[in-house]
Order: C-alpha cells, then sequence, then structure tokens
C-alpha cells in the first residue's frame, strides 16, 4: 500500500527523463527509500541490484562511508560560494590533482554542473580559441556516426543518436558528420584486437577536404555508450590526434561515461597514450553523489582568452554552482578512494572475473550476437540471426522486455535497444556478479522462450 500511495503521487506530479509516460501506466516508477553498496531497496525492502550503476555514475556503492563523511564535513564548513573572483580550498585541491593525473596538455580546468554542460563549454571554448588567434574559417564541429555528447541543443548537434535528436533537426546546429567505427559489423572484416582502424579512411578523406573550417573533432573515447556501448581500437584515436595536430584541429575528449577507471584505465585515453587538447570530464567524478562536471585545456587555448578586459577575450561562461564546495569535496573524496584502495588493480581481477562468467554462463543463448567488454563495461548485443548478424526490430522493444523481466528477479539491467549492458559499481562482489550474470540469462531465455 505504502508503494501504491508513492506512486500515484509520482505519477501525478513528476515527469520522469528518458521515458514514454504511458509506459508508467503498466510500469510504475520503483520507489526507492535507500541504497547500500550495490543495492538499492525500495520502499517495501525489495532488493535491486545496480547493474547500471545507476546511469554510470555511482562506482563505490550507495552511502559509501568515506563519501558520506567527507559531504558531511564539508557541509557544515561550506556549501557552496559564488565563484566568480571568489575561489575555495577543495576547488584547488582538486583541480590541482585532476592536472596531475589527467595527460600532458591539459593545464587548466574550467567548471560546469553535468556532462552536457561540459559539451558545451569544450565547443565554445574551441570556436572562440581559433577565432582569437585569427583563424576565423574554422567554425566547423566534426562528430562521427552513433555518437552521443548530451541533450542539450549544442550537445545533441554533435551527436548522431536519432532517437535523441531527430526531432530537433530544426533547431540544431548544423555540424559534419563522419562514418565511424563500427567493430561488430566491420566493412572491413576486421577484428577490433586486432585491425588499423582501416575506418579512418571516412575521417581523412573528409578532413583533408575541409580542414581550414573544422576547429574541433568531438569523439567519445574508446567506447560509443549510447550507441550500444560499441568498443573500437585505439588505433582510431592514434589516428585521429595526429590528424588533428596536422590541421591545427582541436581534439575534444569526451571521457564523462569512460573516465575513472571505467574502461580499464584511468581515463581512456590512455589506452592510445594519447592526449587530447580539450577534455570533458563528470558522472564518475563524483561517484553518483553530485553533479558536477570539469573541462581541461591546456595553456595554448587559455593564453588565447588571456589579456585586458577591454579586449573582450574573456571566457564569459558561467552557472550559479560552478566549483561547488560540496561536489568537490565529494570529488577529492572520490579520488582519494581511487588511491587507498587501488581501484584500478582491483577491477583488473573483476573484470576477467565477469567476463569468464558471462562468457560461460551465456554461452549457448542463441540470440546473443556479441558479447564486448573493456574494464568494467560489458555489453550483450541480441540479433535475430547471429550469422547475418540481422537485429531486431526497433518496434519489439526486446531489451526494454528483458530489462523488465530482469527487475522482477532483482537486478537493475537497463537495455540500449537491443543491447544489455553490465556497469557495476566497482564494489561488486564475485558472488553479486554471479547473481547479476545469472539473472540476465534467466531474463533472456525467459523472454524468448514466450515468443
Amino acid at each position: 500500500m505504502k508503494m501504491k500511495k508513492l506512486q500515484e503521487k509520482d505519477l501525478k506530479y513528476i515527469w520522469h527523463p528518458c521515458s514514454q509516460m504511458k509506459d508508467y501506466e503498466e510500469f510504475l516508477p520503483i520507489v526507492i527509500e535507500r541504497g547500500m553498496g550495490v543495492f538499492l531497496q525500495d520502499v517495501n525492502k525489495k532488493l535491486y541490484l545496480d547493474a547500471v550503476s545507476s546511469w554510470w555514475v555511482n562506482l563505490f556503492g550507495h552511502s559509501n562511508i568515506r563519501i558520506n563523511d567527507a559531504l558531511y564535513r564539508q557541509a557544515n564548513s561550506l556549501e557552496h560560494t559564488i565563484f566568480a573572483n571568489f575561489t575555495h580550498k577543495p576547488a584547488i585541491e582538486l583541480c590541482k590533482r585532476i592536472v596531475n593525473i589527467t595527460p600532458d596538455r591539459l593545464d587548466k580546468v574550467f567548471f560546469g554542473d553535468n556532462g552536457s554542460s561540459a559539451v558545451e563549454i569544450a565547443l565554445k571554448l574551441s570556436f572562440q580559441y581559433h577565432k582569437q588567434i585569427g583563424k576565423d574559417k574554422k567554425y566547423k564541429f566534426v562528430k562521427i556516426s552513433d555518437s552521443y555528447h548530451g541533450e542539450t541543443i549544442v550537445a545533441l548537434s554533435v551527436g548522431d543518436m536519432d532517437l535523441y535528436s531527430k526531432i530537433y533537426e530544426p533547431i540544431l546546429l548544423e555540424t559534419v558528420k563522419v562514418e565511424g567505427p563500427d567493430c561488430y559489423r566491420c566493412k572491413f572484416n576486421k577484428k577490433r584486437s586486432t585491425c588499423n582502424a582501416e575506418c579512418f579512411k571516412y575521417m581523412e578523406e573528409k578532413i583533408s577536404e575541409i580542414h581550414e573550417e573544422v576547429t574541433a573533432i568531438i569523439i567519445e573515447l574508446i567506447v560509443q555508450c549510447a550507441a550500444g556501448m560499441k568498443i573500437y581500437s585505439p588505433n582510431y584515436l592514434v589516428k585521429l590526434r595526429q590528424i588533428c595536430d596536422k590541421y591545427d584541429i582541436n581534439l575534444i575528449a569526451d571521457e564523462i561515461a569512460v573516465g575513472f577507471g571505467r574502461t580499464g584505465k584511468m581515463f581512456a585515453c590512455e589506452h592510445a597514450n594519447i592526449s587530447p587538447d580539450i577534455m570533458c570530464l563528470s558522472k564518475g567524478l563524483t561517484a553518483g553523489y553530485m553533479p558536477l562536471s570539469l573541462v581541461l585545456m591546456g595553456n595554448k587555448i587559455y593564453d588565447a582568452f588571456y589579456d585586458d578586459y577591454s579586449t573582450m577575450k574573456a571566457f564569459l561562461h558561467s552557472h550559479s554552482y560552478s566549483g561547488n564546495a560540496l561536489g568537490c569535496s565529494v570529488a577529492i573524496e572520490t579520488l582519494n578512494i581511487f588511491e587507498d584502495e587501488d581501484i584500478l588493480n582491483k577491477n583488473k581481477y573483476k573484470s576477467e572475473y565477469l567476463r569468464s562468467r558471462v562468457t560461460s554462463i551465456l554461452k549457448d543463448i542463441p540470440q546473443i550476437g556479441e558479447y564486448r567488454q573493456i574494464g568494467m563495461i560489458g555489453a550483450i548485443e541480441l540479433v535475430k540471426d547471429k550469422n547475418t548478424k540481422e537485429p531486431f526490430e526497433s518496434e519489439l522493444r526486446v531489451g526494454y522486455n528483458i530489462y523488465k523481466i530482469a527487475l522482477e528477479k532483482g537486478v537493475l539491467l537497463r537495455c540500449l535497444g537491443n543491447i544489455l549492458y553490465f556497469m557495476p559499481p566497482y564494489v561488486i562482489s564475485e558472488k553479486e556478479i554471479d547473481f547479476m550474470v545469472n539473472v540476465a540469462k534467466e531474463s533472456i531465455i525467459e523472454y524468448f522462450k514466450e515468443k
């Protein structure tokens, strides 16, 4: 009864994100009361293993004691202050540490509120930078197919997910799309583990043609998450870095979903040993606690804005909650946990354990076309035919229906179209991995048995 009344109130007042609210008439929102490690608990005390880190943000479990304490301490001294002409110790410490652990070329930090705002900041920085160094022709942004960089208008403009952006085409910025990697359905019949990123030819051809007009290329590093956890070769990024250097194009690295250990490295660009010109960070930055984002850039870009105010070269971009002290303190504790608890090395073992359990438990299901994994990201691609790799029609909502079955069994296993994915908090145990994978198997089999 408690759940029912809360659900009724929810639906009376709330419009949920990324949802068709009509679905909620039959599939009511689950009212969560508390979180404990990898589990969420609803008001009826039922547990759900959070296999997707609550939209990829939670690194160290729900209600983590260390982060709770850091947040409490900070709230009792300073919650927030205007960040123009003011600063505070948590912001200073966080930025110093972030600059020290990110790749070369990244010397300065600008604050945003979330991933989409970080992308907007990065795009504005790149455009204004080229304008202020006398390269007025450089105003175009290049994206790759199936990319995703957020939900605001400009972020949608540099993405390529029709599901989110098609309706808004008349008001989007004009950008340049280049065919990107598609390793599962590779046109060159290569494997991502051994290829030389032959698909980069499309980018090379386009950039050689329009480089004088291009200010930046924006890309998700190693994994295109919203597109279905599409993993591609680091060689693509090596070539991208080279062509950006050749033509004075800013490489914007969207590490929002893949940074902070998710791919097995602290930052995904480390797989290719490259340094971007601009890097966007969010999500895992605060381990699922607070909205916060950072945009890093080099002194080369920073110096183009540094002048007398009368020249109007300043970067006049701001957010009310820029440099929020609570968010900064949580982010510092996140970095402390990485260091103190040797998270990256522990994740190497957990990643391999996850891979071994998935390949063992799910190996005989005929609808699984591919299981792909890097670090603590694993994705199951469901297909009608393994040989042809023909996908299921989107209107069948295969992944969505399996997700609903899994919830009944106690696992939050969201889908991306026909792709089911694992992106659990790093504190997950072997026993919990087994439970998560077994429920995925049971849910897939149950769905297809009914068809």
